[in-house]
């Protein structure tokens, strides 16, 4: 495996550490246009995701809308440069947190903390490692120095327990919540057809795993959002009350809840979601593929 594009990747991020915000979106924004145009296997994903959740828009408005998505990863991208080394003073100043007493409430325990896939991810659990100790189910990386590096920016501040999605056992999930450690999960990935049921996402049949639901069942915990809005000077980490009557009737219906909850962020900000990702790779059986 070629690992000098990561060394190259990781050195160009550190570079910008000192940069001002302005000067790193104005970096961030020419890179994303050259990769829109070069990266073409992401830009189809990207449109083929936007033509199948707004089927009202015209294409000359999905393709802005994905070159904006591009830029807003772009510059995500490079302010790991402010996730990866500044104090703490610096990140409770950069990433700013409406809502933190609903994540520090004893009483909100055993918790889950649902970190939708936006593109302040990485911004949004640095922040929460400087509120509580928490945990967090990561998938490892193929290159293995992007993955040091994503890992080491993961543990900073609180220790936090990271578990490896490859491999990764319920039980092991499940205690760990009922230990009382805030469980920071990112609900909205195709992991393939098994443990996934299909709900609707904008209308779409979207394979989905229902761990929020069962997880929620299981061992007695609360469930909120947390999601990470980028701004022009940094990032705002809203962190939203325990939702009300969940668990419901059912996984099924726990899991369509999830999906509705997650579109009201992704129309607030559409922009900044990982539209990058073959969110419908699986598909019910008989249908053909998207991509």
């Amino acid at each position: 495996m070629k690992l000098w594009p990561a060394r190259l990747g990781i050195l160009l991020i550190n570079l910008t550490r000192h940069w001002s915000q302005r000067t790193r979106t104005r970096v961030a924004y020419a890179l994303s246009d050259l990769i829109w145009w070069l990266a073409w296997p992401r830009r189809h994903v990207t449109l083929v995701n936007l033509r199948a959740c707004f089927p009202q828009m015209s294409e000359a408005e999905r393709k802005r809308l994905g070159r904006l998505t591009f830029r807003s990863l772009a510059r995500a991208a490079l302010d790991h440069s402010v996730l990866w080394n500044a104090d703490r003073a610096t990140i409770e100043k950069y990433i700013k947190v409406e809502g933190a007493h609903h994540m520090t409430d004893p009483a909100n325990l055993p918790m889950i903390i649902l970190a939708p896939h936006f593109v302040g991810l990485d911004a949004g659990g640095v922040r929460c490692n400087t509120l509580v100790r928490g945990a967090s189910i990561y998938s490892r990386q193929k290159n293995p120095v992007w993955d040091e590096a994503l890992l080491k920016a993961r543990q900073r501040f609180s220790d936090p327990v990271l578990l490896p999605r490859q491999g990764l056992e319920m039980r092991s999930v499940i205690r760990t919540v009922k230990s009382g450690l805030p469980l920071y999960y990112l609900p909205d990935m195709d992991l393939g057809p098994v443990n996934s049921i299909f709900v609707p996402f904008f209308g779409v049949q979207t394979a989905t795993i229902p761990m929020v639901s069962r997880l929620a069942r299981v061992a007695g915990a609360k469930v909120m959002m947390a999601v990470t809005e980028m701004t022009d000077d940094g990032y705002i980490l809203h962190i939203e009350p325990p939702w009300q009557n969940f668990p419901g009737g059912s996984v099924e219906e726990d899991t369509a809840r999830m999906n509705r909850e997650l579109e009201r962020w992704v129309l607030r900000m559409p922009a900044q979601y990982f539209w990058t990702h073959k969110r419908f790779k699986t598909r019910p059986e008989g249908e053909p593929s998207l991509y």
